[in-house]
């Protein structure tokens, strides 16, 4: 419970909260449609995409930027983090979501709110292939988040927020013709709660929640195992995990950097 009296905790907790916030606002924005027509699909991919790669870059540091419960739930899944701050992150991040769509709908004329781009399966895809897809999406961009963010690794090219931000992206582009491209059960929740319609909302939960497990499990114990004893990963669950050499604790979820780099 020191994480509790910690003023770094409370500062990542409202990080969440914000991120969320603004990934919602302008990701469920940017899928409105403001005219007659078909919705663009790479307009919507890349407005997910940048918002987050621009949250990443902006509280990454803070928080790890996880901005999606999955996500929060695959570094719980590594033990990278307490079953206390997973918590803490994942209330955080679906009242933001929650806070976001609601300033979105009170600044967006009705004729123009619909169904406040509610994510829904297209005609003749079954939940079971929807649940299917949205576990591929997350699965494919919590590996990129955990190969990314992985301190261990020597000689990381490119930006992690861009990284991140593209692999949502193509979750996107990909998606959006099956489930409209959850990947993110607050995103899904946000739009359901103001519209009351939770019409196949598991899927928008269950898929990716499992393929954010899966992804944890992909990475941190087959493709490049963390070698922690079982007791290490408990201390860290129940956050007794002591401070590293840096005053920081283990197993926060956090990225150690977030800035360009070349080999």
């Amino acid at each position: 419970m020191w994480e509790l009296r910690s003023a770094s905790f409370w500062r990542a907790i409202f990080a969440e909260f914000f991120a969320t916030l603004f990934y919602v606002f302008f990701g469920l924005g940017a899928s409105l449609r403001w005219a007659p027509g078909p919705l663009h699909v790479l307009q919507v991919a890349l407005a997910f995409g940048l918002a987050l790669a621009t949250l990443v870059q902006a509280v990454g540091h803070i928080s790890g930027a996880h901005v999606n419960p999955a996500v929060t739930f695959a570094f719980l899944v590594g033990s990278q983090m307490s079953l206390l701050r997973a918590f803490c992150y994942m209330a955080a991040q679906l009242l933001g979501a929650v806070a976001g769509a609601a300033v979105l709908y009170s600044v967006t004329p009705p004729a123009v709110r619909g169904n406040l781009a509610l994510n829904t399966l297209h005609p003749g895809v079954s939940v079971g292939q929807a649940t299917t897809v949205e576990i591929f999406l997350t699965l494919q961009f919590v590996l990129c988040i955990f190969a990314t963010y992985d301190e261990r690794r020597n000689g990381r090219m490119g930006s992690v927020a861009l990284a991140v931000g593209f692999s949502l992206t193509l979750g996107h582009l990909f998606g959006m013709y099956y489930t409209g491209a959850g990947m993110n059960p607050a995103r899904s929740f946000a739009p359901a709660i103001l519209t009351r319609n939770f019409t196949n909302h598991w899927v928008y939960w269950v898929g990716p929640i499992i393929g954010g497990g899966l992804g944890s499990l992909l990475y941190d114990f087959l493709l490049f195992p963390r070698l922690k004893s079982v007791s290490e990963r408990l201390s860290i669950l129940k956050g007794t995990r002591p401070s590293d050499s840096n005053g920081q604790p283990e197993g926060t979820g956090e990225p150690v950097e977030l800035k360009t780099q070349a080999l």
